[in-house]
This record gives structure tokens, C-alpha cells and sequence, in this order.
């Protein structure tokens, strides 16, 4: 279990008490703009629900995006007058703003939000909730896609949502259903850490907190939902998606590139039991050398593909030479990231430079083989020539796992945490 208490590293995932918080369990945001009709109804029919249903202490908070109406009159009407009931007033609009501005100042334990319309069915909102307050998820979402739905919408928005989760599922391989309904939730402690790495303050702000979640390895619950669309919605449907794929490319590419910090959220409340020392598990080295062994036949396919793309419209050694060295690069990330778990940029081109060192050795120990063997004999025997590349080429691929597993990729870890690309970073500790 880990003990570090680090900004960078979340404590484990704890049930919280049933009884005696001198601060509510629940937070649920109502983000708002121009909502002077709707408003007072919605929080009227959301406290008395939660007065009825809910064993916990509960707040509901109203983030008014600045409206230009009566809006914030109502919600300080509805402060004054309900109990649990607080406002918070932004100058500026995007319900991603006012998510980021009231979850990362709330100090309830589990945060959660949804649309004024109240579009879902509240009876949807405890078991949303309870994964979270139990510690079995760390963030929980409401599925309009799921198979046990009900779902009452036009077929424009039906085919717009299927779409876009299916452009979801193509680019950024998200496996969560329903990225856009609003309603969810997410344990605080999660929040503190994976907000700041979120960058939208609009619409997509969803779909970037859970693709950025799901990459970090945490654990998303999904709830099947009563849903009836607001036709009186406000929503640029247009405007909206295309926001949406811009974000999708944003993203997109900066996990490509490895640019988002993900590693200090990967698996990070110690209770995974990929973290535990479980008897009859086979240990790292067992692990690496599979890895390592997969890897190279994959990389001599690829080296097969590249031999053959390049031979045709250039010379056999220039083909070799090519192919040797883009399968070599290839080869080491493959290794970097598969066998050895190195995560993130960090010293990758320098990791690439000792590869490469590597191979030349593998190289010079195949060659100085066969130069030895013609030194010995002017005329070897075909049978004697493969008996020497097969000894020289096992020799050689025996030194390069040894090679890259103490000096390219040295683990200087005391435990299983994933490592990033430089061994002394102080947050793979516990």
C-alpha cells in the first residue's frame, strides 16, 4: 500500500464513513446560463430527491456561467430558502469552466454533475454515486448507450451521439460508452489530481477528463439511464461538434506524443492487484524475457516487410541497411515501452543512441564469427557456416537482452511501480 503523500501520487481507495463528516458527502453541480425558468424547479426537485433517497449529507451547487438574466436572482433565492443549496457566479461561459472552478474548490469527498433539465432520471443518481463512496470506481458516468437504457430522443441526436462515440472509440480507443450525457461523478481525490491536466472549458471538457482517465488506468463505472431529451435545449448541436473534433485532434495528438504526464496517475492507489507480491506469479525477469522474445520476432517480420519495400527501388545493401536500422529504432521503442515498461519521452533519444550501440555490437559479434571462420578455413563447409551464424547470432541476441536490461533500460525501482524514462525520477517512489 502506498504511503507517499505527494500532490503527484493519491492515497488508496477508501470507503467513506457513514456517519459523523462535518462536510457533505456529495457535491452535485448544476451548471447554468440563462436558466431563469428552469432553475428553481430543477433544485427544488433534486433537494427533495436526495432528502428522500440519500444516506449521506448532501450539498447541491448552482455554477451560473454568466448569465445575463434572472438567473443569478433565483439561484440567490434558492440559497436563502433550501437547505444545502449554495450559488457560485463565473464571469465567464463553458460548463468545463465551472466543473474545473467549483470540484476543485469543493471539499465534499464525491463530486457530481447534471443538466438542468434534469434529462436523467434521478433515480439513476445513487448508483451512480455509491461505486465512488464505497471506493470501488474513481469516476462514474451515466450511459444513454448501454443496452439496459430508455432513451427518448429524435433520431438526429441519436445518430450525432452514436457517431461521435464511435469516432471516440476509432481515435483515441476510448472503451467508456457515452462520453457527452450529463450526468456524473468523480471522487474528489481524483479530481484534485486529474483536473489540472484537463485543458477544455466547454462541451468536450467531459470527453478529455475520461479519455485522460482511462489512459491513466482509473476505473470508470457506467450506469444505464433513463434519459428524455429537452427539446427546448439550448445546444448548438453544429457548433458543438465541432469543438468536439477539434478536441478529439488536440488530444489525439498529444497522446501520440506522449506529451500529457499520465505516468503519475497510472495505477496510483496502491490497491491494484498488479501491485501485490502474489505468490506463483512469474517475476520480472520471466516477464521481459517473453516480451523481449515477441518483440524480436515481430521486429524480424517488420525488418521482412521493410527488406522487401525498399528492394525495389534500391540495391541489396542499401535495402539491408535500411531496413536493419529503421527495424532497430523500431525494435527499441518496442522494448523501451513492452518489455522493460519505460513510459514518457524522457531520455527516449538517448535510450534510441545506446540501441543503436547495442545492434553494432550484435553486429560485430556475427561478422567477427564468419571473419574468424574464413581466417580458419578458405573453404568452410556450408553446414559448418550455419552452425557459426547460429551460435553467433544466440550469442548475440543473449548480449543484447543483457545489454538493454542493465545498461539501455536499468531498473532502479524497489517495487513494481511503472517506470518513466528517467530511473531517478523521485515520484516512482512510494
Amino acid at each position: 500500500m502506498r504511503t507517499d503523500t505527494s500532490p503527484d501520487v493519491l492515497p488508496s481507495r477508501d470507503h467513506l464513513p457513514a456517519a459523523g463528516r462535518d462536510v457533505p458527502v456529495l457535491d452535485v453541480v448544476i451548471p447554468v446560463h440563462n436558466e431563469e425558468k428552469d432553475l428553481g424547479p430543477c433544485v427544488q426537485r433534486l433537494h427533495d430527491h436526495l432528502a428522500r433517497t440519500f444516506p449521506y449529507p448532501f450539498r447541491i451547487t448552482v455554477a451560473d456561467n454568466a448569465s445575463t438574466d434572472r438567473t443569478p436572482q433565483v439561484a440567490a433565492e434558492l440559497t436563502g430558502s433550501v437547505t444545502g443549496v449554495r450559488h457560485v457566479r463565473l464571469d465567464e461561459k463553458g460548463r468545463g469552466r465551472a466543473l474545473r472552478a467549483v470540484w476543485s474548490a469543493s471539499d465534499a469527498p464525491v463530486l457530481a454533475y447534471m443538466d438542468v433539465d434534469l434529462s436523467t432520471d434521478l433515480n439513476a443518481l445513487l448508483p451512480l454515486v455509491a461505486p465512488l463512496i464505497s471506493g470501488h470506481s474513481d469516476l462514474a458516468i451515466g450511459s444513454r448507450l448501454a443496452r439496459s437504457s430508455r432513451v427518448v430522443r429524435g433520431p438526429k441526436r441519436e445518430f450525432i451521439s452514436r457517431a461521435y462515440n464511435l469516432i471516440l472509440r476509432g481515435s483515441l480507443h476510448a472503451r467508456f460508452s457515452d462520453a457527452q450525457c450529463g450526468f456524473k461523478a468523480i471522487r474528489g481525490d481524483v479530481a484534485r489530481v486529474l483536473l489540472p491536466l484537463v485543458e477544455d472549458t466547454g462541451w468536450f471538457f467531459d470527453t478529455e477528463l475520461l479519455v485522460l482517465a482511462e489512459r491513466a488506468g482509473l476505473r470508470i463505472h457506467e450506469v444505464p439511464v433513463d434519459w428524455v431529451d429537452d427539446p427546448d435545449s439550448t445546444v448548438h448541436i453544429v457548433r458543438t461538434a465541432a469543438d468536439d473534433l477539434k478536441g478529439v485532434w488536440r488530444v489525439g495528438r498529444a497522446l501520440a506524443v506522449g506529451a500529457l504526464p499520465l505516468d503519475r496517475l497510472a495505477r496510483p492507489f496502491g490497491d491494484d492487484p498488479r501491485d501485490r507480491g502474489i505468490s506463483g506469479v512469474p517475476g520480472g525477469l520471466t516477464r521481459q524475457l517473453v516480451g523481449f522474445c515477441v518483440v524480436g520476432a515481430l521486429s524480424t517480420l517488420f525488418y521482412l516487410l521493410l527488406y522487401s519495400g525498399f528492394r525495389t527501388f534500391t540495391g541489396l545493401q542499401a535495402a539491408n541497411a535500411l531496413a536493419l536500422l529503421v527495424s532497430a529504432v523500431a525494435n527499441t521503442a518496442a522494448n523501451r515501452r513492452l518489455t522493460f515498461g519505460v513510459r514518457g519521452r524522457d531520455r527516449a533519444v538517448r535510450h534510441q543512441a545506446q540501441g543503436l550501440v547495442v545492434l553494432a555490437i550484435g553486429l560485430a559479434l556475427t561478422s567477427g564469427s564468419l571473419a574468424a571462420l574464413d581466417a580458419a578455413s578458405a573453404h568452410p563447409a556450408h553446414a559448418t557456416e550455419v552452425a557459426v551464424l547460429l551460435a553467433a547470432n544466440l550469442a548475440a541476441t543473449v548480449l543484447r537482452f543483457l545489454l538493454l536490461r542493465a545498461w539501455v533500460f536499468p531498473d532502479t525501482r524497489t517495487d513494481a511501480t511503472p517506470r518513466t524514462g528517467t530511473p531517478h525520477d523521485p515520484r516512482n517512489a512510494r
